[in-house]
């Protein structure tokens, strides 16, 4: 996929740098992720991080990565743009799910949705198809949008797609057949991927006034197929108790919608809309609202409130938790997060995630701005780190996902010669569970017995070994857990 980057409205500005981030460069295999700079000053919940960094011409290491709390690789996936990068339930069983695809220049894409089992093998995928009109009226393979990817309870996929189209924006001071994008999504059956239900927000304009968003219209915008007008900016939905919130960054709203899309009520962030606010309950630009702890009179909504865009800063970046009373009609603020000790102004993309009921621990990613940070149940600041330069790297989504894997494919080894014989490079992309390794001599490159000339603690993403005078020069290295093998490598001459 060919690396991209935001430009306009409410997206972000990437400058193109030779170099977007500080690499690492290992022996074994030939990755060069982004390195992770951590700040660990408490009581973390238990988990890897999960990011989807892209930066400028960066190519190498553009890809979803896992880390560790230390800042070591786990895993790098394929060198494509990726989003929502996660751990997710599908059918009981933890998969690893992530958007690939082709990023437009205002802020969406079309991709596919991949979903991978423990060991790594691609188990669904997901993609959406239909009569989509794209900015340049190419054809897409798949149209799903990157901003959502969102398994639901009944293991269906929640997507959202951007539609071209034109339509009436005379209310606004455009065209009677101004080009605009249509906000939508679907809800996907994974393994057949036909089409269960489906949402646009222009079949509601009755409901979401085009008047009300706080997206201007922009000179020239709507004016050409290819530089459409973006009222809405669908980035969320999640599946409610009877049917579905959602999401419209550009309305500084969320819509609860009825299980057959007509929409029951809205939050604004400006002003509560269909309710008054108590405390300090604005939100503005928002991303990932979630609602938890639903019941018949009300739930709490989180939220990321980025409160700026590249050209309306407002304050600074939050994470927000939200009481909706649905019998008092009230929203009353519960919880702002931030770091006083570095004030955040992310001015898109972004993540909230409650890591745990019990503890109240929030992981958020910032979005245009290369951080990840955690939150502890006081509002303190437990873990933060930074894989890039501000506003120059960018990962749409961060996560902490609890997860573990035994990949299908075998460990890489390399073998570099020294003044005194050898040392032996390892490693073993995504595998979360070995500790240790050993170094085996062989007698050729298809020999089936071997002879142990070593072994060493798993350190970090690659191990190495010295090896003094090796008896001969071929070498097989083995993953274990204890005592127990994991992973064998190929035998490798040198």
């Amino acid at each position: 996929m060919a690396p991209w980057l935001y430009t306009v409205g409410s997206t972000l500005l990437l400058s193109l740098q030779a170099a977007a981030w500080d690499y690492s460069t290992y022996k074994s295999i030939g990755f060069q992720p982004p390195k992770l700079e951590v700040n660990k000053t408490g009581t973390t919940d238990p988990g890897y991080i999960f990011i989807g960094p892209r930066g400028g011409v960066q190519a190498a290491g553009s890809a979803a990565l896992i880390y560790d709390d230390v800042g070591d690789l786990v895993y790098e996936g394929p060198e494509d743009i990726s989003a929502n990068f996660m751990v997710q339930k599908l059918f009981g069983e933890d998969v690893i799910t992530f958007w690939a695809g082709d990023m437009m220049s205002i802020g969406y894409g079309y991709g596919t949705v991949h979903i991978l089992d423990n060991t790594y093998k691609e188990i669904y995928t997901v993609q959406l198809t239909g009569n989509f009109v794209t900015p340049d009226g190419s054809t897409k393979d798949s149209y799903c949008d990157l901003h959502e990817s969102h398994i639901t309870p009944r293991n269906t996929l929640i997507c959202t797609a951007y539609n071209v189209t034109q339509h009436d924006l005379t209310s606004i001071n455009g065209t009677s057949s101004s080009w605009m994008l249509d906000s939508q999504f679907y809800e996907i059956d994974i393994r057949t991927n036909h089409v269960i239900n489906s949402w646009s927000a222009l079949d509601h304009e009755a409901d979401i006034a085009l008047t009300t968003s706080h997206q201007g219209l922009g000179k020239d915008v709507g004016t050409t197929q290819d530089n459409p007008y973006d009222a809405y900016h669908i980035n969320a939905i999640t599946t409610t108790n009877h049917g579905y919130l959602i999401s419209l960054r550009h309305m500084w709203s969320g819509y609860y919608l009825a299980q057959n899309g007509s929409v029951m009520w809205q939050v604004s962030g400006e002003n509560g809309a269909d309710f008054k606010q108590v405390g300090n309950a604005g939100f503005s630009w928002q991303h990932d609202m979630r609602v938890y702890n639903e019941t018949d009179q009300g739930f709490v909504l989180n939220l990321f409130n980025n409160a700026n865009t590249p050209t309306d800063e407002v304050s600074e970046t939050t994470g927000v938790s939200l009481a909706i009373d649905l019998s008092k009609k009230t929203v009353t603020s519960l919880r702002s997060l931030t770091d006083p000790n570095d004030p955040v102004h992310s001015v898109s993309q972004g993540s909230y995630q409650l890591l745990s009921e019990v503890d109240s621990h929030v992981f958020m990613g910032y979005g245009s701005i290369s951080k990840v940070k955690e939150f502890d149940g006081d509002g303190n600041v437990v873990f933060s780190a930074t894989f890039g330069e501000d506003n120059a790297v960018a990962s749409y989504r961060g996560y902490r996902c609890q997860w573990t894997a035994t990949p299908f494919w075998k460990p890489s080894v390399s073998v570099s010669n020294t003044t005194t014989g050898a040392t032996v490079y390892m490693s073993w992309n995504g595998a979360t569970e070995y500790d240790n390794w050993v170094v085996y001599a062989a007698a050729s490159a298809t020999s089936t017995n071997t002879t142990k000339i070593a072994s060493a603690k798993r350190t970090g993403f690659e191990t190495s070994v010295d090896l003094t005078n090796p008896p001969t020069n071929f070498v097989q290295v083995v993953a274990q857990k204890g005592n127990t093998v994991l992973g064998t490598s190929e035998i490798i001459s040198f």
